[in-house]
């Protein structure tokens, strides 16, 4: 398939540009395996549409404050975070990187930051040298919170610290919110435990990578950017057990699908560390979730494309056209889906 089959045209003021005041009144929009019309509702009503012996997977991911803000010459430089190399080096995107030389070095109280390579795309290599912290230490105090760039404000408000995160995050590591889990609220959770539905938790860092653009017309062309996970023996024994008794797998995002999908040989999900680079286009063959809860996603992104890879391309440009019409929010504050795979029904 070309890039250009997965563009349409999105009126700019359906990106929402703040959170609702209540997480779980955003909008769902149900999209049956069927020729059945969409449902839309309220995300509370999720519980709805699961069953008892579900088995929902969250990814636990954790934002950090992973923009940086450098000043060189009065010039102001955004420095957005993107993996880490090393205990004390990462990878960003700099912009303007034109601006930056190798061996710049930046000050922050006693702390520096120092330019230690400039690579291709504006990704430059930082390295921190700290005084008795860690990297995730100094950017809790000196960096920022890393809205989108379709997020259109000057500052984070101060809602944002709570509402760009996930109620369930546990792990740091993300510099972009794995934003299908914001809709969850503590009551909903206890809703899901009370149906009987387990919950299981993975863990994959969401890198700056997922905001790059497509720029290949033939997205077979498309190098996928590699970000870290970790599924534990616990979570990968749930949901083994749930496939081999032919109960639902359900994964809140589209990090959960890639996760999954990327460690599981033969049907069955391994447990451990390692980085996923797996590009879901349509062809794809899932062989773990059943069931996706995922926000709206930008024209021409990977994230469209495994959305039409789960429920199958026409079901999606359908759905996705619905929503407009339907003046629904998109993108990372926006309202949400909830997909059933194609081939399964």
């Amino acid at each position: 398939m070309k890039l250009s089959d997965f563009d349409f045209y999105l009126p700019p003021n359906l990106i929402a540009q703040y959170p609702l005041i209540q997480r779980d009144h955003s909008q769902l929009l149900v999209i049956p395996p069927d020729n059945r019309d969409f449902i839309k509702t309220e995300f509370y009503n999720l519980i709805n549409y699961l069953l008892p012996g579900d088995v929902i997977v969250f990814n636990n991911s954790k934002v950090i404050k992973a923009k940086l803000i450098l000043f060189k010459q009065d010039k102001k430089i955004l420095c957005n975070l993107n993996k880490p190399i090393s205990d004390d080096c990462w990878y960003g995107f700099a912009r303007p990187a034109r601006k930056l030389c190798e061996g710049d070095e930046f000050k922050f109280d006693d702390h520096k930051v120092v330019i230690s390579k400039k690579l291709a795309m504006g990704e430059v290599e930082i390295q921190f040298i700290l005084n008795n912290i860690s990297v995730f230490e100094f950017l809790e105090q000196y960096g920022h919170l890393p809205l989108p760039q379709y997020i259109k404000r000057d500052t984070v408000d101060i809602s944002d610290e709570h509402r760009y995160q996930t109620i369930y995050h546990h792990v740091p590591g993300s510099v972009a919110a794995p934003t299908a889990g914001l809709h969850f609220t503590d009551e909903l959770l206890a809703q899901i435990k009370d149906k009987s539905i387990e919950t299981a938790f993975v863990t994959l860092h969401v890198g700056a990578g997922t905001f790059l653009p497509v720029k290949t017309e033939n997205i077979l062309e498309h190098k996928m950017h590699a970000e870290y996970y970790h599924i534990d023996p616990i979570t990968a024994q749930i949901i083994n057990n749930a496939k081999a008794e032919k109960r639902r797998i359900v994964a809140v995002g589209t990090t959960t699908v890639r996760t999954l999908e990327s460690s599981t040989i033969n049907g069955i999900v391994n447990h451990g560390y390692g980085e996923t680079n797996i590009f879901i286009t349509p062809g794809f063959q899932f062989q773990i979730v059943d069931l996706l809860i995922s926000n709206f996603h930008l024209p021409k992104s990977t994230l469209l494309m495994l959305v039409s890879a789960f429920a199958g391309y026409d079901k999606i440009r359908a759905s996705y056209q619905y929503a407009i019409n339907e003046k629904m929010r998109f993108f990372s504050y926006g309202d949400a889906s909830l997909l059933y795979l194609n081939k399964f029904y």
